[in-house]
């Protein structure tokens, strides 16, 4: 019997699929996936002085980045200056249940995809960039009684987003939260179990009650929370440098924890090198290594990483082909 779309991807991120690999890829290819947001309706400022655009944030942030380059940019002026500050800071009503009606149509619409709602970040996500990303490692260390109450809070508007998604009746969240460097997390295995590995639980538990899988994007070598990050609840992760790891390992742990893997081909190492046997020849191993568990992806942000799009289409080639289902005997498939 033929799997809806939904099924694929529940399969996969359990580690238990027997069909073919999950796929998230856009401009018309192939998308297991059906996506919805929080439509509060905040419009950014955006002005551009000399090379650089300034924009705002929800959350009282102001960036900077270099005009018609990078898609992020850094902090410029974060919302929370001075400690001070903190009494009066004014989170977003992200929790309002009207900003969820997309989601609530979403779920009613009887599309056979996997509904995700995407989270407006995560605490440290979030927080790191209202009070600047060096003055909140300092922080972390010399002002940990702030810190505590800044993420209780960030954290308490996070669980009830996740309750209005719930009631919406999607099927799984997605967050963004950065963990890791080239080589290393961005802190020690034993502060991030100290500080958020509570927060994190919060929030997968919160969840869970409500049946929602629970996806986490981090950018970096996490190989030292790996365990801890699905001890912590999450279900898939999301990791655009897989070249990074060593494969089998982390599959083994994976697949102890049954947690999956979704990832594109490796944005670093291979994709952007444009030779396409690599590129098909390491997509082969990715799939093989994480087949079971596996959800391919394309990167969003090509021009960002020096990559043409008619490579991006021989990574997406490789993936129906490596992750389509494998026949063992006639009308039998593995």
């Amino acid at each position: 019997m033929t799997l809806t779309p939904r099924e694929i991807i529940l399969q996969n991120i359990e580690c238990r699929c027997a069909e073919r690999i999950g796929l998230n890829f856009d401009h018309g290819r192939q998308d297991d996936f059906a996506w919805a947001g929080i439509g509060h309706g905040f419009q950014p400022e955006k002005w551009v002085e000399g090379n650089f655009e300034y924009y705002t944030d929800i959350w009282g942030n102001l960036w900077q980045r270099i005009a018609d380059m990078s898609q992020g940019g850094e902090i410029f002026k974060p919302a929370l200056q001075s400690w001070d500050q903190l009494d009066d800071l004014k989170l977003p009503d992200l929790d309002n249940p009207a900003y969820y009606q997309g989601a609530r149509e979403l779920a009613a619409s009887g599309t056979d995809k996997f509904k995700v709602g995407w989270m407006p970040g995560w605490p440290f996500a979030i927080c790191r960039y209202m009070r600047k990303m060096e003055i909140y490692f300092t922080d972390l260390i010399a002002n940990r009684d702030h810190i505590d109450v800044l993420h209780d809070r960030v954290t308490s508007l996070l669980e009830r987003v996740i309750d209005r998604y719930g009631e919406a009746g999607l099927d799984g969240i997605m967050f963004c939260e950065d963990l890791g460097i080239q080589d290393r997390t961005l802190m020690s295995p034993a502060m991030w179990r100290d500080i958020f590995r509570p927060l994190y639980a919060r929030l997968t538990s919160r969840a869970h009650r409500h049946g929602l899988k629970v996806i986490q994007h981090s950018c970096g070598y996490n190989w030292a929370l790996v365990d801890d990050l699905c001890a912590a609840g999450i279900d898939c992760l999301q990791f655009d440098q897989p070249a990074v790891y060593d494969q089998p390992a982390l599959a083994a742990k994976l697949r102890a924890h049954k947690v999956g893997l979704f990832a594109p081909c490796d944005i670093q190492k291979v994709l952007p090198t444009g030779d396409r046997d690599l590129i098909e020849r390491e997509i082969g191993r990715l799939v093989a290594t994480f087949r079971g568990g596996f959800i391919a992806k394309n990167y969003g942000d090509l021009k960002g990483i020096g990559v043409r799009s008619e490579w991006d289409q021989w990574a997406y080639e490789a993936f129906l082909r490596a992750g389509a289902p494998t026949i063992v005997a006639q009308g039998e498939r593995l």
